[in-house]
Order: C-alpha cells, then structure tokens, then sequence
C-alpha cells in the first residue's frame, strides 16, 4: 500500500524497503528467484540510505537484518549466492565508516569464506589483503582468523613443490616424509566446504605413493578414499569409482572393507543411467542419489516422490503407515466435530502409526542389517537437508531401530566384551557415529514436529479458544480433566520425551565412542532448545536430562575441559608474569606484580581451582596426567602471582602431590614470592615409589629432580634418580647424563675412578647430543669430557684408555654438524618456563 501512494522521500522509505524484502526473506535454499527480490529490496534501501549522512543508520540495520535472514545459505555450496549482495553491504559499510568495527570485521571475514567456498582464490587474496590491514588496525583479535585458512592453503601448496623436488632426488625416505607432511597438512582441510582446495594436492601424494610402491599402504589406502568423497562431491563419478577400487586393493587389513564395498556399490549405482537393479536396497540407492543431486529448482513434490519411494523400497510393508502418521486426512473425526476430539484423533492416529515401526525387524528377519542402517540414515540426511520433514521422521524412526534393538542387546549380552574392536578405524563404530548423528537429526526434526503443533519442546500444550459459545462475549470452559484433552496433552508431552531421549541417547554413544565432539553437541543442543525453560527458571523439568549430560561430558569431555580452563587462565595471567631482571640487575628484593592485573590473576586462580575440583571428581584412569601437569603448572604460577602459599599435603594422588611439588621448585628463584618448598629427598622419594600411569610424565619429573638436586649439591639423589631415568629411552637423556657427569666431578675428592666414570658419562651425552643432531650440546660434552681426563693424559698408557672415547667424541661432532647441515629448520623441544616464556636451562 505505502508504494502504490504517492510516498515522501524520506527515512520511512528506506524502512518500507526493508520491510518489503523480509516479506521476501529465504526460508530455504529451493527458491531463488524469492532470494533476489530479497536482495533487490535491501540494496535498494542501502543505495537510498547512502546519500544522505541522516539515514546512514539505515545502512548497518539493513547490514543485521540480512544477516539474520541468509542463514539457510550459509551451508556449504550456497555462500557463492550471498557474494555480490555480501560484498555491497561490506562496501557500504565501509564508505559511511561505521563505527562498529567489529561487525564489519566480522561481515569482512564471513565475505572471505563465501569467496573460499566458490572457489574464486584470486578474488579472495585481493580482498583479503584489503581487509587484513583494516582489521589489524581495529580488530587484532581476528586478525589471525582472516588469514589462518590461506596460510595453509599456501603451506599445502609449497609443500607440492617441495613433492616435485623430493621425486627429482630420487630418495623414497625423504618423498614418503613430505607425503606423510601433506596428509597431516590437508586433514583439517577435509571438509565438504573445503576439500575441493586440497584435490590437486592429494591426487600428487596418491600418484607419487603409487610410483615408488610405497610401503606406506595405510596411507595410500586413506588418500585414495578421501580423493574418491571429493570426486564424488564434484560429480566426478567415474574418476571416484577409480580411486575406490585403489583403495579397495590396499585395505589388506580389511579394516575398511564393509565401508568401501558399501561405497562403492553405491556409487556403481549412481552411474547407472538406464539399468533398474533388482535388489531393494539398490533400488532405493539409486532413488536416493537421484534426490540428492537432484536439481535444485525442482519442486519440492518431486524431491519428496523420490525420498517416498527410496522409502518404501527399503520397508514396502510398513514406511506408507508411518508415513502416513502426519496425513491429517486420514485422521478420523469420530462422533464429535469440536476442535479437540480434531486433536484427540490427530494424536491417537500418530501414536498408532509409528508403532507400526515396530513390524519391519518382522518382516526383514535381520538381514542386511549394517547396510540398511547406512541407507535409511542417507535417506534421513537427504530428506533433513532438503526440508521434506515427515520423510525424514520416518526414514529416523527405521534407522534408529536397529539402534535400539541390535546395540542395546549386543551390550546387554555381552557386558564384559567391548562391542568396539580394538582399531584406529572399525565399521561398527562408523555406525555407531551414524546413528549418533541421526539421534540429532531425529531430535530437531521432533522439535519441528511440535513446533507445528505450536509447542516449544519440553512445553505443555495450551487449550485452543473454544470455537463456540453459549453468549455472547463468554468463552466456554475446558476442564484439565477432559479426557480428549488429556490424550491430546500427553501427546504433546511424550514427543517432548521422545525428543530428549535422543539426544541423550547420542550423548550416551558419544562417551561409548569417547567421542567429545558428539557429547558437547549433545549438551549444546538440549541448552538451545531449552533456552527458554533455563530463562524462566524452569530446569529442573528437564533435571534428569541435564544429570546424564553433565556425566557424560565429566567422563569423555574433562581433559577438552582441563585443556580449555588451562588455556584461558594461563591467557588471564601471562602479562601479568614480570620479567625477569638481567643477572648483572638482580637484588635481593623481590619483583613486585603489577597491582592492575590482580583481577585476572584471581579469576585465573578461580578457573584454575574449578578445573582442579572438576578433575579430581573423576576416577585417576580417566584424566590423563598430561593434561593435569599442565593445569597444575598454571594452578602454582597463579597462586605465586596472588601471594598465597600451597599446602604441602594437597591432594589425595601421588602423581598431583609431585607435580604440585615440582612446580613450585621450578618458580622459585624468579623473582617473585618464593614458596616454601617440601624436602626435595621426600618428593624423589615419592616419585620413585609412585605407579606412574604416564611413563612419559614419569620420565620428565625424574629428569626435572635430578636437576634440582644437583642445584641442591644434593649428589646422592643425582645419581639415584639418573640411575632410573636412563633405562627409560637413552636417545634423549643428552642432558641428564651431562648432569650426571658434572655431579660426579664435583664429588671426586681426589678419586681416580670417579674421574674415569665421569668422562664415560660425557661420552654418553655426546653420543646422544650426536644422534639429535645437538651440535652445541655435543661440543658441551667434548669440553667437559676433556677438563675430566686431562689430568690423566700424563703417560702413554693412560692415554691410550681414552683413544676410543675421544674417537667417539670426533665421530659424534661430525655426525651433529652434518646433520646441521641437512636440516636447515630444526624442531627443539621447548619448555614453557615460570614466567611464560619458552625457555630452556643451560648448564654453565
């Protein structure tokens, strides 16, 4: 109406704009001539909203409201849509300078990823090296988000030149480390928005791989199957088929033969153009395939025509009756026609018709079990993805049969075996991930269900207004105690169950699986929908839920938890550790903390203490120590930074009683609050008596108290802890055995053989310096090798018992230099020191 009028040319037009195009806003992805009305209305108003300084608000409200609106082409293979009208909301956001810099970082970056995912590499490098230096200006916080993705698609690509140079060497040993290099390199890349970027790259390790007939047969296997899902994904059929066979040949451990037979069979199918197979199941593979790369602009009656078939392809006895479970024309109105005998029926008739689930194991006798699980869970995705919502209820319902019947018996009959084999990969934990993902599905497609119903899940349901009344103005009144009402109400309620019940049961299979990621999108899910329980204080409808999930992801999620609580204090803290005085500086008085970080270091301290009570809730076996030394290790420095002393008896585990222990020798003498410390012989005491659960850990503190003793002049300790570090893993003790050495110099008191066993320890040390390719540490032996023996070198006879030992010293000096030379970038292990900074102790 506003336009038909003559309209005044003002602030209310650019509003009516907007207004017309959310009239237009997309629903979903099928219709995109509905998509650029949207668009041309919300240009419109920003073009009109862009002449005039008033009226520049009008820009960033358009710029929320289409971001709001494009969510269902923000999935993978739709951004390239969003490009032209992205880009003119980024562009006039940044001729107006609008001052939340932010929201157009965060515009700039989402533009990035829609060029990514259309492929288009050079418009995305130009435009970002424009945004880049906008948003290290104003936003440094994403600054590394803007170039994380082209960093390593750099990396991958300079990676595949230094392929083609290893091939030209002609070294099979150096081509399979840069293969290997790669692999690693494209896996976060494996995704269906981005492995299209890693193609090429991957098609040159399969083929190199392949031309040396590479021993690396596990790898070869993975490449050639992650080649096949992106020629699949590109419509590549044949070439796909290709590599599957490859990877068919190379699976000689079978581990994943069922999941390429499977894949493979399926894509046969899909190639097949004008052959109609005779088994169902290919039948309904080939009905699948066809809806999913179906054209886009196809009515969403034909999409459904097909999911409906591949349906009843797979169960032709029994998926129309549950289909039909949502047919309100089927829905019989009975003796009344008030609005809830309607309701009373329509429940009746849903609850009746999913039971008829029940009869398909019946009819199937359990054959084909693992496969059919895989088709009705493509046929669930296909059927989500694409909106057809009672399909896809359906096709859930049948898939997670054989969740509830096959999984559940297996685990209850045979509760001291693991159902799970013992493999890096296993079919039936694939399944189980399967399922897991259809439990959400199923879940939010409930939620759908009852939103229909004009319910919120976990909502009671609200008597309609009466249609009829006895006068005027006077609304009849509906008892609770109705009894159509009731059944039509415990409806409503046990599909709110029926809902929450699976995503329990997903996080259930996620802490089978120990599979994190399932378990917090579990809770993530439940706290979503149930936003609007939690804000009306309502939680504890929901509280048995909430118990199972908060035990779930205490088991799978701790160390994620740990790792995190970790990561945040120790960023709360870290510029609040003084740095430390150069030694020419140093008194005797203690650096004082800055006063304004006492808010961080407290928080720190709090989220510090919360991970620790979460950690010791759970049992010993299922935190690794790792991720506890790493807590514990910002735990002591936080403490150190409040000025607050740690009691020597904390915890009840040894491993955390050491490791606090050590921590707070490794802060003292920085600077800062000195703690008062525990004997050093009772903490050796403890570690060497403690049963280690991490040998790794176990070697590190011995190593790490050997250090201290020796700073401690405490020699006897030196050598009882040497003596149990060494037979660990020689290779690395370089170090220690240096310690060792120079402990025992210091103790010689005149003593020949002390002196011999000393010079023995520095040839150790430089034989494994040699090995890591330590030059410096090499040379570091030589010369206390040489102080220990030069009193012994005054006749030839002494002489000669060091010939071999200096002879080694010579050999390993060579030997560290060269590969000096060979490796121009070495990796060292760094430790992260008290104050924050990647250091390491060098013995003088």
């Amino acid at each position: 109406m506003y336009f038909k009028r003559r309209f005044p040319v003002n602030q209310f037009l650019g509003r009516a704009y907007l207004c017309q195009g959310q009239l237009h806003a997309p629903h979903s992805t099928d219709n995109l001539e509905e998509f650029a009305k949207f668009v041309l209305f919300f240009m419109k108003a920003i073009d009109f909203a862009a002449h005039d300084r008033r009226y520049f608000f009008l820009i960033y409200n358009a710029s929320v409201l289409y971001w709001q609106l494009v969510r269902p082409f923000l999935k993978p293979g739709f951004r390239y849509c969003l490009i032209p009208s992205l880009s003119q909301i980024v562009r006039a956001l940044n001729q107006i300078e609008e001052q939340d810099k932010e929201w157009r970082a965060e515009l700039m970056i989402n533009l990035l990823e829609c060029f990514l995912d259309a492929s288009k590499l050079e418009e995305a490098k130009e435009f970002s090296s424009t945004a880049a230096v906008f948003i290290k200006e104003n936003v440094p916080d994403k600054y590394s988000q803007i170039f994380s993705l082209m960093a390593q698609l750099k990396l991958i690509k300079n990676l595949e030149l230094t392929l083609k140079r290893a091939v030209e060497l002609g070294d099979p040993g150096v081509i399979q480390v840069v293969c290997a290099t790669q692999w690693n390199l494209c896996l976060p890349l494996l995704q269906h928005n981005l492995h299209q970027h890693v193609r090429k790259p991957l098609i040159s390790v399969a083929d190199v791989l392949e031309e040396t007939d590479s021993m690396l047969i596990l790898l070869r296997c993975q490449v050639h199957m992650e080649i096949a899902r992106i020629e699949e994904d590109g419509d590549r059929l044949e070439a796909a088929l290709e590599h599957l066979q490859k990877a068919m040949h190379l699976d000689n451990s079978g581990q994943y033969q069922q999941h390429l037979r499977l894949s493979f069979n399926r894509l046969r199918l899909s190639a097949m153009l004008y052959e109609s197979p005779e088994h169902l199941e290919d039948q309904a593979v080939m009905l699948i395939e066809q809806a999913k790369r179906g054209n886009q602009k196809d009515n969403v009656r034909k999409k459904r025509s097909l999911l409906v078939n591949a349906g009843l392809a797979l169960a032709p006895e029994t998926f129309q009756k549950v289909l039909d479970s949502e047919n309100e024309a089927k829905v019989s109105l009975g003796k009344s026609n008030s609005q809830i005998s309607y309701l009373c029926a329509k429940a009746q008739h849903h609850t009746r018709s999913v039971e008829k689930v029940d009869e398909h194991l019946e009819h199937l006798r359990n054959r084909n079990s693992r496969e059919r699980i895989i088709l009705w869970a493509d046929l669930a995705k296909v059927a989500c993805k694409q909106e057809v919502w009672d399909v896809c209820r359906a096709a859930c319902r049948f898939c997670l049969l054989y969740d509830d019947i096959l999984f559940r018996e297996a685990t209850k009959h045979k509760k001291k075996e693991s159902l799970l084999p013992a493999k890096s990969f296993s079919f039936e934990t694939d399944l189980l991930r399967i399922l897991a993902e259809i439990r959400f599905i199923n879940a939010e497609a409930t939620v759908h269900l009852l939103r229909l119903q004009g319910v919120k899940l976990n909502d009671h349901a609200v008597p309609p207004e009466a249609t009829y009344q006895y006068y005027p103005g006077c609304v009849s009144y509906l008892p609770e105690s109705d009894p159509e009402w009731k059944t039509y109400s415990l409806w409503i309620d046990n599909l709110s169950r029926y809902a929450m019940e699976n995503f329990q049961r997903a996080a259930e299979i996620g802490e089978k699986l120990n599979e994190a990621w399932i378990v917090h999108n579990a809770v993530v899910y439940v706290l979503n929908y149930n936003r609007h329980l939690i804000s009306s204080g309502r939680q504890r409808d929901i509280i048995e839920y909430l118990q199972t999930l908060l035990g779930a992801i205490k088991i799978v999620g701790i160390e994620i938890l740990l790792m995190l609580c970790n990561a945040l204090a120790r960023g709360l803290i870290i510029s609040w550790i003084p740095k430390p005085k150069p030694a020419e500086k140093k008194e005797d008085t203690a650096i004082e903390s800055n006063p304004s970080g006492l808010p961080d270091i407290k928080a720190a301290l709090e989220i510090c203490e919360f991970a620790l009570n979460a950690m010791t809730a759970i049992p010993k076996e299922r935190v690794s120590v790792p991720a506890q030394q790493q807590i514990i290790a910002t735990w002591v420095k936080a403490k150190q930074l409040n000025q607050q002393q740690i009691r020597h008896e904390l915890g009840t585990q040894e491993e955390v009683r050491i490791l606090v222990g050590l921590e707070m020798y490794s802060s003292n003498g920085l600077g800062l609050m000195d703690f008062t410390l525990p004997s050093l012989s009772q903490l050796v005491n403890l570690a060497l008596e403690c049963s280690w659960s991490d040998s790794l850990v176990e070697l590190q503190t011995l190593a790490r108290l050997t250090y201290f003793a020796y700073i401690s002049q405490d020699y006897e300790r030196v050598m009882t802890c040497s003596k149990r570090v060494i037979p660990f893993e020689p290779s690395i003790f370089k170090n220690h055995s240096c310690i060792q050495g120079k402990s025992i110099m210091e103790n010689l008191s005149g003593r020949k053989h002390l002196r011999l066993a000393a010079s023995k320890t520095f040839v150790q040390s430089a034989r494994y310096a040699g090995e890591a390719g330590n030059y410096s540490l090499v040379m570091f032996a030589a010369r206390h090798f040489w102080n220990a023996c030069l009193p012994l070198l005054g006749s030839p006879c002494d002489r000669q018992q060091f010939k071999e030992s200096t002879e080694i010293i010579l050999k390993n000096i060579t030997k560290a230099e060269t590969k000096n030379k060979q490796v121009r970038i070495s990796s060292g292990l760094l430790v992260i020191g008290a104050d924050g900074e990647e250091t390491s102790r060098h013995l003088s």
